[in-house]
């Protein structure tokens, strides 16, 4: 890479835009400062060397039925020879589809970033026929709050909890079966779900066939999910053929995955105390995205568009924009690794704010 200047609305500002684009996500990046970014210092995420593109990317997978996800992960592991993978949120063995895997350092904010809804598509089997419009009537009951109490065979403890469901819409629906297109919240059982339709119905129900359509800002429409076999092959001519253009599509930069969340750009000379434990002070912020709310989460990232880290905002995006001191984000998830960006203070002190 040439070292000069990289305009900070350029090639990173580009990404980012790029990364938003996979979720619809249409808010606007305000900018504080209108510099540029060194390219001494860190990577554009796409053009990372492919040890580090490794340690921050992500596999979208389309699960067959079959494996459990932990098999899943596990042969990526050891596919791709990396030490920690995670995925984001349990698949049962006979149910497919996306099943998002992090590698190394973005194991340490999968949990979050998928912690939001789900949507399936699923077919339930009516044990008795009812009429249509009866079967329509029912599905509006379970849309909103709903209580759950998790099945026998389940890794939680079995307490009675709420949880909400977004939209339940009947796709299909012959003699006895329905198929169902349902938006819900993170840890919605769709089998139990199914169950006590067919209760309220009064013929009895259960599930037959499910697959996840969409997890957090992941859907199998979005062009990134790829099959088991393809990374294997992706994996194999790198290995064999020292090439690694199809492993690069295989795996995504983690970055997608906060696509989602509002984000905080922050300048260069503020990145390497964050991943010292700093907080984000006011004069460190380049830009940020019109949806940030006091509170709320934000993902914080150069600008060159690496993921920083996620953190709570203490004050607005206009606030940020307006302030000239004072403490703006604090971080609670730190994935940069130390080193990437120069140290700007001094080595006698501890960083307190970035």
């Amino acid at each position: 890479m040439a070292e000069e200047a990289v305009d900070a609305r350029g090639e990173g500002a580009r990404f980012i835009e790029k990364v938003k684009s996979i979720c619809g996500n249409t808010s606007r990046i305000l900018y504080k400062y209108d510099e540029p970014t060194d390219p001494r210092y860190g990577y554009l995420p796409h053009e990372r060397p492919l040890d580090v593109y490794l340690r921050y990317g992500m596999i979208v997978v389309d699960k067959p039925p079959g494996p459990t996800s932990h098999e899943v992960v596990a042969w990526i592991k050891r596919m791709l020879g990396v030490s920690r993978a995670g995925h984001g949120g349990t698949l049962d063995p006979k149910v497919t589809g996306v099943l998002p895997v992090a590698l190394e350092r973005m194991t340490r904010i999968i949990g979050t970033v998928m912690h939001s809804s789900k949507e399936y598509v699923c077919v339930m089997q009516l044990h008795r026929p009812v009429e249509e419009d009866r079967l329509r009537e029912v599905l509006k009951l379970f849309e909103g709050e709903i209580y759950q109490k998790p099945p026998l065979r389940s890794s939680v403890k079995r307490a009675l909890r709420t949880r909400r469901v977004f939209r339940i819409e009947l796709l299909e629906y012959t003699g006895k079966y329905a198929l169902l297109r349902v938006d819900c919240e993170a840890g919605t059982y769709m089998r139990k779900l199914c169950w006590d339709i067919g209760l309220v119905l009064g013929v009895g129900a259960h599930m037959r066939e499910l697959r996840r359509i969409r997890t957090g800002p992941f859907s199998e429409d979005s062009g990134l999910m790829v099959r088991l076999d393809d990374v294997a092959y992706a994996v194999i001519r790198w290995r064999e053929e020292g090439k690694d253009d199809l492993l690069r599509r295989v795996v995504i930069p983690g970055e997608y995955s906060v696509c989602h969340i509002p984000k905080v750009l922050v300048r260069d000379s503020a990145v390497e105390s964050l991943t010292h434990g700093a907080q984000l002070a006011a004069p460190g912020v380049a830009a940020v995205e019109e949806g940030v709310e006091k509170g709320g989460m934000v993902a914080l990232m150069t600008l060159k568009g690496e993921l920083i880290g996620l953190g709570k905002a203490l004050a607005s995006a206009q606030e940020m924009l307006e302030a000239e001191r004072g403490i703006v984000v604090s971080p609670t998830r730190i994935i940069m690794e130390r080193g990437l960006y120069p140290r700007m203070w001094k080595r006698q002190q501890a960083p307190q704010g970035a």
